[in-house]
């Protein structure tokens, strides 16, 4: 599989956020969506300068989700979709969440909510998102690590 020249594109890096179930141990991944909306996704967002898409994806992470972790070292893949009167290519990773914070920069427009591994693969609005919570979730239990930026 190719990957797309990031220079044809916007830049955006997303997280899907996993944990392990408190209750039992299963795979759970955080989606979230605008309070005034239907659809769930991924916390995702443009990568400004001086940031790389590992630090973006655990930064807008914080902002949108209200969580944080330890980021995958290479992304879990990519997806492509219209904005800004261009096309973003956004390099989705795992992250692996370590605090979840009660209050966090977007909770005032933004919902979250914890769904089963297998559950989120058919909540999530994007075809491509759905694709990689499944392989992210089947490929990078929670508790994996290896390669992982901070």
């Amino acid at each position: 599989m190719s990957v797309p020249s990031q220079e044809r594109y916007v830049a955006q890096a997303a997280a899907i956020p996993v944990r392990k179930d408190p209750k039992t141990g299963r795979p759970q991944v955080l989606l979230i969506r605008r309070r005034d909306g239907r659809k769930w996704g991924i916390p995702k967002g443009l990568v400004d300068p001086g940031y790389t898409h590992a630090q973006t994806a655990a930064k807008e992470s914080v902002e949108e989700a209200g969580v944080e972790g330890v980021v995958s070292g290479a992304p879990v893949g990519d997806f492509t979709y219209d904005k800004f009167g261009g096309t973003c290519l956004v390099k989705v990773y795992v992250l692996r969440v370590t605090r979840v914070l009660d209050h966090w920069d977007e909770e005032a427009v933004r919902e979250r909510r914890w769904f089963d591994a297998r559950e989120a693969g058919g909540v999530a609005s994007r075809p491509a998102v759905r694709e990689l919570i499944a392989k992210a979730t089947a490929a990078a239990p929670p508790d994996k690590t290896a390669g992982a930026v901070r």
